[in-house]
């Protein structure tokens, strides 16, 4: 693999500047149900008829559970200096709570010494979805026992790796477990109750919050975040009522969570628009979820646009602003500039210690050409743009440390199976043949110079 010789730069990043890349546990790792590792929700939810596109299920992946050492080469080839991974919590704890499969941490054990060995630090997070089902039966995320399960859950991993992993993320984006897995129940566990999506969304913060001591305690000198998705809001018109839609919109996606971990509790705007008591919040609950984060992390892929709903002031009117004619395999709309716009935003209203961009990345239609190569210049076009303006947003201040590609190979992409790919590694499923794609060569040049080719260079 050998990256770009153009000479053209931007100015050089930072020079403490980490860039990475990531995954997540059910994504790439496969052997669903091997070494003594336990169902998950999603593996359950994968198992039930018409949950996934094509009926694909995560029970191979990318088979990364037997095929991480290849994939620890690649990350070094390519010139990482950081990689984010999330723990299987049933591959460690099978029933959630109690035995601990030793197998499990051996595994992650074994992994993490190769990635220092490679000179890649080890980006752990502790959940990203992938609850053991046992869990589920017993309550979910809608019942507060699952909180005590997560904080043993930290206790064992942050006990086990502590002495290596310096950075923990401990929950990605709570905002799709909660809303998207029990209210619009198109991710698992596929509920759609209001309330469930409430309740859960708070107690996976205040896992959160009791998960930081914890892991502080193991991990000597560690830095610990949670991963936060964040859509910008764009009103599709300068209306009153239009307005009002993208600050709603924001306060459901963004504020409701970047609130309570700052410490302003839930935005009340929100709580009323809910509609619900909310009794199951207890005394001292927000202050734990506030708990002093060492950075957070946010995960950027592109804007929602917001209009007020029907009957509104502006139903029927003509769209003034919407996305552009670009878009990735996703329907998502390229819009470089948000990244610029979330980062001004939470740094400008919040003030955390440090940011790190934990995903950033796009799905393409990627196909090996007759020279068995992967040209996927939208996505070095993508990653390109995204970069420039994260560059910008240094510039102007924000303490932005760190890059992370989404994702490092192409993977289970939830409900549409395998159909979607984001890697930087094409995998072929049937063999699982891993192919650097030319953006692998592309991000290799931009970690070796610190810096990203101007736009205006070829590829």
């Amino acid at each position: 693999m050998s990256g770009s010789n153009n000479t053209s730069k931007l100015p050089s990043f930072p020079t403490d500047f980490t860039w990475g890349a990531a995954t997540s546990a059910f994504q790439i790792e496969g052997a669903w149900k091997e070494d003594g590792k336990g169902e998950s929700i999603w593996d359950r939810f994968c198992h039930t008829p018409g949950r996934i596109e094509d009926g694909e299920t995560g029970d191979i992946a990318c088979d990364h559970y037997h095929r991480w050492r290849q994939d620890v080469a690649l990350m070094k080839e390519m010139g990482l200096k950081a990689y984010r991974f999330s723990i299987s919590w049933p591959r460690i704890l099978p029933s959630g709570r109690g035995d601990v499969n030793s197998m499990g941490l051996a595994f992650y054990d074994r992994l993490v010494d190769a990635l220092l060995e490679a000179n890649i630090e080890p980006f752990v997070t502790l959940y990203h979805w992938d609850l053991p089902q046992p869990l589920q039966d017993a309550g979910g995320w809608p019942g507060r026992n699952v909180v005590d399960a997560f904080v043993e859950y930290a206790e064992v991993i942050s006990r086990s790796l502590g002495d290596r992993v310096k950075h923990w993320i401990t929950i990605n984006e709570p905002h799709i477990s909660a809303l998207i897995g029990h209210l619009e129940g198109r991710h698992a566990p596929g509920h759609t109750d209001l309330h469930e999506a409430l309740v859960s969304a708070h107690h996976l913060l205040l896992a959160h919050g009791l998960a930081i001591p914890i892991i502080r305690s193991n991990s000597p000198n560690a830095q610990v975040g949670i991963a936060i998705d964040f859509h910008p809001q764009t009103p599709v018109s300068p209306s009153a009522t239009d307005r009002k839609a993208a600050w709603h919109a924001g306060g459901v996606i963004n504020r409701w969570f970047l609130d309570s971990i700052a410490g302003r509790g839930y935005p009340e705007d929100v709580r009323r628009a809910y509609d619900d008591e909310m009794n199951f919040v207890r005394d001292g609950d927000l202050d734990r979820i506030a708990t002093p984060l060492d950075f957070l992390g946010l995960n950027y892929y592109s804007r929602n646009i917001a209009r007020s709903g029907p009957g509104g002031a502006t139903a029927g009117a003509h769209r003034t602003i919407g996305p552009s004619d670009e878009s990735t395999e996703m329907g998502w709309e390229v819009y470089p500039e948000g990244i610029l716009e979330m980062l001004g935003n939470v740094h400008f209203t919040y003030d955390f210690p440090a940011l790190y961009i934990t995903e950033n990345g796009a799905a393409y239609q990627d196909k090996v050409g007759p020279n068995g190569q992967i040209e996927d210049s939208q996505r070095i076009s993508y990653l390109r743009r995204h970069l420039e303006k994260v560059w910008e947003a240094i510039l102007l201040g924000v303490p932005v440390q760190g890059y992370f590609v989404w994702s490092l190979l192409d993977n289970f992409e939830w409900t549409y199976g395998t159909s979607k790919r984001f890697g930087l590694v094409y995998v072929d499923y049937r063999t699982q043949q891993r192919t650097p794609k030319a953006s692998a060569k592309w991000y290799q040049g931009v970690i070796r110079d610190n810096a990203v080719p101007c736009s205006n260079e070829p590829g």
